[in-house]
């Protein structure tokens, strides 16, 4: 079959590097792409805002399937649109994304449905927000209602610093329109990981669990990024917790789904607080996380594109995911004054020598290339990712492979998968 992928950053370069390996493929593509997916699909210079011209390039290409990896064309009904058109979509709807697109859509949902989460408040206007957050234990949680690029949350330690953030949201408009409407949160104590499904509808399928590393500087200090590591299978998540995150949410989110008569297919993932009183969800995205999907995809020795054509023809029932034994450890690498405002433009070093290493992957969130150069061209730079029998043999693979890569201002952390996190 062939098949497109729309996005350009290391979620999707590795999505191209697993597709590309299935049998069932014919022809790959990738939707505006980038230099580096360029090794394993063709790449379209197309607007991905532009759903028309996206169509058009589906039906010139004879596309199949189209496989959605970023959040905002999901939010903006791509899938909705390709559908109409007899393109079949590996992506919610415009609807069924609001899971990730509105926090106080999910909310409501997980209410509804008895899924355990943070108690909240919903701020619509500045002054009744301002007085509203007076009033609530310390710290406090304020998040950005629409999509923020994993940047729109912010955790208060006084009244004061939460008025103040309130005012940058709703009146500053850091974020444009995805804040003014706020979800204040209380906050939860313990240990986060992300737990992420494939769906059809009917049934779902547990991808491996991962924590990612959302602080740009060790110790989780700093500010939040989009993601400056991750690592496979997290030890505390053990069987019983699984069991109850199966149950207690991931049974509950497909009941209410279908009993709400919202049709989905695609990726459920679920960004998890493991608390004294159990897990509980501190956000839904309706798509592959990134970086953990560079932990991911690597253990997954079944067909990926098999189980993105199950999905859309609605067969996932009994099929049985076939993991590697082993783990995964990705250290990103960041460009100078990320996130603020990253300093790009600068000569990357030592890639081809880290490829060639065996059991590391080196996937490109931020590059392009000159010549024969590799060029910072975004926040996050690369994803260095590294496999082996156990986590600990997997990090130190990893930033011995860091060790080889260079560029002016580089930046990443240096405890990705030590379990440093506060809890």
């Amino acid at each position: 079959m062939n098949v497109l992928i729309v996005g350009q950053g290391a979620r999707e370069h590795t999505l191209a590097w697993k597709v590309s390996q299935s049998k069932l493929l014919t022809k790959l593509y990738c939707a505006p792409g980038s230099s580096a997916i360029s090794k394993f699909a063709e790449c379209a210079d197309i607007d991905i805002k532009k759903f028309d011209l996206v169509a058009k390039f589906c039906k010139k290409n004879r596309i199949e399937t189209v496989i959605v990896g970023p959040e905002a064309p999901l939010a903006d009904g791509i899938a909705d649109f390709l559908s109409t058109h007899g393109i079949k979509v590996f992506g919610p709807s415009k609807f069924a994304a609001r899971l990730e697109s509105s926090k106080t859509f999910a909310k409501h949902f997980m209410t509804r449905r008895g899924i355990p989460t943070a108690a909240f408040n919903v701020l619509t206007e500045l002054k009744t927000a301002q007085d509203e957050i007076k009033k609530m234990p310390l710290p406090i949680v304020l998040k950005a209602d629409g999509l923020a690029s994993g940047k729109g949350v912010a955790i208060c330690q006084t009244h004061s610093e939460a008025e103040k953030t309130v005012k940058e949201y709703m009146d500053s408009k850091i974020f444009g329109s995805a804040g003014t409407t706020i979800v204040a949160e209380e906050f939860l104590k313990g240990r986060e990981v992300s737990v992420m499904a494939v769906c059809d509808g009917k049934n779902y399928l547990l991808l491996p669990a991962s924590r990612d590393h959302k602080p740009l500087l060790d110790g989780n200090l700093g500010p939040n990024t989009g993601g400056m590591g991750a690592y496979s299978n997290p030890k505390d998540l053990t069987p019983e917790i699984m069991q109850t995150i199966k149950t207690e949410i991931f049974d509950k989110v497909i009941k209410g789904l279908q009993e709400e008569n919202i049709p989905y297919c695609g990726i459920i993932y679920a960004g998890l607080m493991l608390t004294e009183k159990g897990p509980k969800v501190v956000e839904f995205n309706c798509r592959l996380g990134d970086p953990e999907t560079q932990v991911i995809l690597p253990l997954i020795r079944s067909d990926f594109l098999e189980i993105v054509n199950r999905c859309l023809n609605r067969q996932l029932k009994n099929f049985e995911l076939d993991i590697a034994d082993g783990e995964c450890v990705c250290v990103v690498l960041a460009s100078e004054n990320y996130p603020q405002k990253p300093v790009t433009g600068k000569v990357i070093t030592g890639i081809d020598a880290v490829q060639a290493t065996d059991g590391i992957e080196v996937f490109h969130a931020g590059t392009k290339k000159e010549g024969d150069k590799w060029i910072t061209a975004g926040g996050r730079v690369l994803g260095v990712t590294a496999f082996a029998v156990d986590a600990e043999t997997a990090r130190h693979k990893a930033y011995k492979a860091v060790s080889k890569i260079s560029f002016d201002g580089m930046q990443f952390r240096r405890d990705i998968a030590t379990d440093l996190q506060k809890v």
